[in-house]
């Protein structure tokens, strides 16, 4: 069986109100999308990775991130969409997989992935077609009317905050994506297009660490995960 990471980052930085990309800021001598690809570049159940990025940085990913890594694995690069989902599809279409060969789909911007959490996604795909990496809220939730004003409480002990990696099998995300265009829907992200297939995705335990760094002081958080050594290595294996 062949597994294949899809690493999306093809997002514009505009939260961090900074000129560069948040996916190229540094963190530790590298930038944030290096430290990403490293993990699953490192992991032994990955065969191989797909980069998708704005065509516009395709040079750049090469010669600042891909060339200087100098991966194990192959790694393909694609030019990203208007859109995460779009993004994901042209991904989908780069690679050659069996209807049964698991697809893990992540986020560029979570460097903190596990070497462990990319292993239990992958099992999990494989046993049940459909599981994503989430960690179950902590915070009391509040659903507000038009107006700002609290509706209801929501029972936070069945609810989850999705994270990446999301793996499933190729057969699956691609008629998932299929499905999606032909049907016009825009998903806040690829289990919710499974959903609306009406199959069941199973929930991995992740980790509040596997951060996305989306504003500035998440990179902060970032630097100070780095510094006292909360990351991920081959023990996880």
């Amino acid at each position: 069986m062949k597994t294949t990471a899809i690493i999306v980052a093809g997002g514009q930085g505009l939260r961090m109100q900074m000129p560069l990309r948040k996916q190229y800021l540094e963190l530790d001598g590298l930038p944030v999308l290096a430290h990403t690809l490293k993990k699953f570049d490192t992991c032994p159940l990955i065969s191989d990775i797909c980069l998708v990025i704005p065509r516009e940085d395709h040079d750049y990913c090469l010669n600042s991130i891909i060339r200087p890594l100098s991966p194990s694995k192959p790694v393909r690069l694609v030019s990203g969409g208007n859109e995460r989902q779009q993004s994901v599809y042209n991904g989908l279409k780069s690679i050659d997989l069996k209807p049964d060969d698991v697809v893990l789909i992540h986020d560029g911007v979570r460097p903190f992935v596990t070497h462990q959490h990319i292993k239990d996604c992958i099992d999990s795909a494989i046993e049940c077609e459909a599981a994503i990496l989430a960690i179950p809220v902590s915070d009391t939730l509040k659903m507000a009317d038009d107006h700002g004003m609290v509706e209801k409480t929501l029972d936070r002990y069945r609810i989850w905050a999705a994270q990446t990696p999301q793996a499933f099998s190729f057969g699956l995300i691609w008629q998932a994506h299929e499905t999606a265009i032909r049907n016009n829907v825009l998903g806040t992200d690829d289990a919710s297009l499974v959903e609306n297939l009406g199959k069941k995705v199973r929930l991995v335990q992740g980790s509040r660490n596997n951060i996305k760094i989306t504003t500035q002081e998440d990179v902060l958080l970032a630097r100070n995960l780095l510094r006292n050594n909360n990351t991920d290595s081959s023990k996880y294996l």
